[in-house]
């Protein structure tokens, strides 16, 4: 009696069928159980003691995403025991094909953030620029998710082919019409990747200049000296000559001074000694040069050359001031005279 209520059928299945496929799914989901209670248990207390966090991050990746798919991969081949009739098989089979696709998108998402926040920003250390690689993310997002997409979509049985055409003569037009957003666009990508400035950078672009204060995916935003806020399409920065301040390692200065023609030829030879006594008893200052370089209408000019070691403008300042000073008080004490604007005239009496 009891083989008899074994061997009744109910959709096509004997019920032993489906006892056989109640045990095969308590059985899976039991090794799964034990795999996370013991191997998973042990690889989180190992990954603790390591030093680098990426062990951490793929089991926590793997607990996340692969353990749903393994008790989904118990039910499924569980179910493949019983006799199914198309369209439930044809169910069984999409859902398949979509948590695959779901939980693998999740998973290359997941490997992008973690290199992102733990290799990329953390190495160059910058709000700025953590704002704007954040910012690209949804726009990767929406790439891989709409790729995934047509990947389920071709494996469910539709013709993505016409969905592609479609989509490839609307993004012609939307090119067209579009075109200086897109490439103020791919402007911002070359910023962002290329980083020929990045916020709080000072930077010259032809006659304007300023810090940078923000870089979004149409315009940069930059802060003038005079205060009002300069707004350049991404597109006109990359293809413009930028310079910038706050690359430049240590700041060349070149300046020149006159002394009057009745200064002493001794005294003249003593000038390039005095400003480089001067320069040399400066911090962050290194002389280059100093030379008597030329006869002027009204005076010896003297041309000198220093470096200041660091890209501040207020401390350039500062030196040159006090460079300035120096250079005035010891010309006074040796008696050489600066030399201004003047003009002789001589009159002759021809009586």
């Amino acid at each position: 009696m009891f083989n008899n209520i074994l061997q009744r059928t109910f959709f096509n299945n004997h019920i032993s069928d489906y006892i056989i496929f109640i045990l095969a799914l308590i059985i899976g989901i039991v090794i799964i159980k034990v795999f996370r209670l013991i191997v998973l248990t042990r690889l989180k207390k190992w990954a603790k003691k390591t030093d680098t966090t990426i062990d951490d991050f793929l089991i926590h990746l793997f607990e996340k995403n692969f353990l749903p798919l393994l008790y989904f991969g118990a039910f499924y081949l569980s179910i493949r025991t019983l006799t199914l009739t198309p369209i439930l098989n044809k169910i069984v089979n999409v859902i398949s094909v979509a948590l695959l696709t779901i939980f693998g998108i999740r998973f290359l998402l997941a490997i992008i953030n973690y290199a992102l926040e733990n290799y990329l920003l953390k190495k160059e250390k910058n709000i700025g620029r953590e704002g704007n690689i954040k910012g690209i993310l949804p726009v990767v997002r929406v790439i891989i998710w709409s790729i995934g997409i047509l990947f389920l979509l071709d494996n469910i049985g539709v013709n993505i082919s016409t969905v592609i055409a479609g989509l490839g003569i609307g993004g012609v037009a939307v090119a067209l019409a579009a075109q200086a957003i897109l490439g103020d666009l791919f402007g911002y990508f070359a910023i962002l990747f290329d980083r020929p400035f990045e916020i709080g950078d000072f930077i010259i672009i032809e006659n304007f200049s300023g810090t940078v204060e923000h870089i979004g995916i149409k315009t940069t935003r930059v802060r003038s000296l005079s205060g009002e806020q300069l707004v350049f399409s991404n597109t006109d920065l990359t293809n413009s000559r930028v310079r910038n301040y706050k690359r430049m390692g240590k700041r060349r200065i070149a300046f020149k001074l006159g002394v009057t023609y009745d200064t002493r030829l001794e005294q003249l030879k003593q000038i390039p000694v005095i400003i480089k006594d001067i320069i040399d008893k400066i911090d962050d200052a290194v002389f280059d040069r100093a030379h008597f370089s030329s006869y002027g209408d009204f005076s010896l000019i003297y041309e000198i050359v220093y470096y200041v070691m660091s890209n501040d403008y207020n401390k350039y300042m500062n030196i040159q001031q006090d460079i300035n000073f120096t250079i005035k008080e010891e010309f006074e004490n040796r008696k050489i005279e600066f030399a201004y604007p003047t003009q002789t005239l001589f009159l002759r009496n021809d009586n």
